[in-house]
């Protein structure tokens, strides 16, 4: 890890059930295996699947002194009352990414950010469980902005999944992978 200071913020934010309390705490356990400070600060709805839910990770050099952000770095939506409600609060020239395949693009308002427009539900489809569009976002998220090791992410697959769910893992990898391949293509 380099001596310069580092702090970077991310809210992801989309309907319950479409796991992006998983996207924040893979994260979280990502950055922890590098070494760095990490908060994570998940919150949902009272109705976990079809409400809101979102979380708030935190990852830096030098301790956190508060999980609550107010002008993140970068914001990823998963639908589009999480745009509505995150996407203004992304910091100039900071990232928002959005999941193509349910917002349209005419709903982003921001020409002062850079916007990462993945079609996540559409690409996990293609590729054989509607379910995976979570980890397809996290592997655009990583590749985008090198904030943490794919490998690091990887291993933590199994720190944040339940036992019962660690057969799931190889295909979390692939949808992981299905995610960076794409941003590593519109990088070309």
């Amino acid at each position: 890890m380099s001596t310069n200071p580092f702090y970077y913020d991310v809210i992801v934010a989309g309907f319950g059930g479409q796991g992006v309390l998983a996207i924040g705490n893979l994260l979280a356990y990502a950055a922890m295996k590098e070494g760095r400070h990490v908060t994570y600060l998940p919150t949902y709805g009272v109705e976990m699947r079809g409400g809101t839910a979102n979380c708030t990770v935190v990852i830096s050099s030098k301790e956190i002194g508060s999980p609550i952000v107010h002008r993140p770095h970068a914001v990823i939506s998963m639908n589009l009352p999480s745009l509505l409600k995150y996407g203004v609060r992304v910091q100039p020239n900071g990232l928002l990414m959005v999941n193509s395949s349910l917002i349209d693009l005419k709903e982003v308002s921001r020409n002062d950010v850079d916007l990462l427009a993945i079609p996540v539900n559409d690409m996990a489809i293609e590729n054989g469980n509607p379910r995976m569009a979570n980890m397809i976002a996290l592997g655009a998220f990583v590749e985008k902005t090198k904030l943490v090791e794919a490998t690091s992410v990887f291993d933590s697959l199994e720190k944040v999944f339940d036992e019962r769910h660690h057969s799931l893992i190889p295909s979390n990898i692939k949808a992981i992978q299905i995610g960076m391949e794409y941003v590593k293509a519109l990088q070309k």
